[in-house]
């Protein structure tokens, strides 16, 4: 009998101490990704990105060429999975400007913003378009004229954004206001500065950096130009793209093209 109520009692401090046994034990990364990520979960995740994460990676989280912010709504250099990003949330990158997320943060709250991170991504594998890319390609190098001002994998001009990974971060939708109303969105970097120097000559270029003292901007041949603001005799800011409007100057068979060629283009797999 005694050997009974020994063993009762056991199991009853046994089974009053597992709270405390499992709210002990250290919370693990891999173990909580599925816990939060309902639409609840990614609308809290949203508002926190909103004020804490949109002053360096932008409201459309497509991320800032000045400040060195990555764009998270396409392929993550520095994490591949869920695990991951919570883990650059919470402990930063050293070494650059991401920091870490304050220590009193709750695991929930920083789960709720990587499953909003997760939302904004998705397969590009699985879109099907109407267009050709290899179609798309021939336009893009020719009646288009596209590469005398972008990118692609080293060859092509500087006068644009560098589209090498495009696909990976702009979904077709986009890449076609892009090419038919380029003026909707113009990102800083490709708003045009036109500067009057002390020399009284008025130089017309790209926004390539500013601060509270200089600016500086790059002219359609390349060259760079840069300015001390309290010498600038006059400047104007113009925040519309160089970029002209295919909407009228191509079909709309051409149009699909062109975009199946742009979301195409990916980092390429060894």
């Amino acid at each position: 009998m005694l050997n009974q109520a020994h063993l009762l009692w056991k199991r009853l401090m046994y089974v009053s101490a597992l709270p405390f046994i499992l709210t002990s034990l250290p919370s693990l990364a891999e173990d909580a990704g599925a816990l939060y990520n309902t639409p609840y979960d990614v609308s809290l995740g949203e508002r926190y990105f909103e004020r804490q994460c949109s002053r360096c990676h932008g409201f459309d989280a497509k991320g800032n060429d000045e400040t060195g912010a990555p764009d998270l709504t396409g392929r993550l250099n520095r994490a591949s999975n869920e695990v991951g990003i919570f883990n650059v949330i919470r402990n930063g990158v050293p070494g650059t400007a991401m920091l870490p997320v304050d220590s009193d943060l709750p695991d929930t709250q920083v789960w709720q913003l990587v499953a909003y991170i997760e939302s904004l991504r998705y397969d590009p594998n699985s879109v099907q378009l109407d267009g050709s890319a290899d179609s798309g390609l021939a336009l893009f190098q020719g009646k288009g004229e596209c590469a005398s001002c972008h990118m692609v994998r080293g060859n092509g001009g500087r006068l644009g954004p560098d589209l090498s990974r495009v696909g990976e971060s702009t979904r077709p939708e986009d890449l076609m206001v892009a090419i038919t109303n380029p003026h909707e969105d113009v990102d800083p970097r490709w708003w045009t500065l036109e500067i009057t120097g002390p020399d009284g000559i008025t130089r017309s270029g790209f926004r390539m950096g500013e601060d509270s003292f200089s600016v500086r901007i790059m002219d359609t041949d390349s060259n760079l130009w840069s300015y001390q603001k309290n010498d600038i005799r006059s400047i104007e800011r113009i925040e519309r793209s160089t970029m002209p409007s295919y909407d009228g100057s191509m079909s709309e068979n051409e149009l699909d093209d062109l975009v199946a060629y742009l979301f195409s283009l990916r980092r390429e797999e060894n």
